[in-house]
């Protein structure tokens, strides 16, 4: 039986580093030995998947006030609310990462469950 190699971490703890930012999760889905494991990568696409859906949000939130006035200010204090439940969501996934579970949120989960088992 072939001996496998430990990167330091277990997988639990990767899958709840994966949230931190956006960085450690691409990094886990490019870098082997990381991209070898599906819970690892469920947590990295899971996690890449939230904030690219945030960052669009976030970024139509912004862009609509330009068009009106009225508005502008609530949109944007909704836009950084926004961005205050992704770091909520982020922090509730790592724990349950840490936890060995796989939360998957609603749109997105069902999606990094596919991408982590290609």
């Amino acid at each position: 039986m072939p001996d496998k190699k430990q990167t330091g971490l277990s997988d639990h703890s990767l899958g709840a580093i994966a949230y931190i930012t956006v960085v450690p999760a691409i990094f886990f889905l490019a870098v082997a030995p990381y991209n070898k494991s599906s819970y690892v990568r469920f947590h990295a696409w899971q996690c890449t998947a939230l904030t690219v859906l945030t960052f669009f949000v976030s970024l139509v939130l912004y862009i609509f006030p330009m068009f009106t006035v009225a508005l502008g200010l609530a949109l944007i204090v909704l836009s950084a609310l926004v961005w205050l439940v992704w770091a909520l969501v982020s922090l509730w996934c790592a724990v349950g990462a840490l936890n060995g579970k796989r939360l998957k949120l609603p749109l997105i989960g069902a999606w990094a469950e596919y991408q982590s088992n290609r």
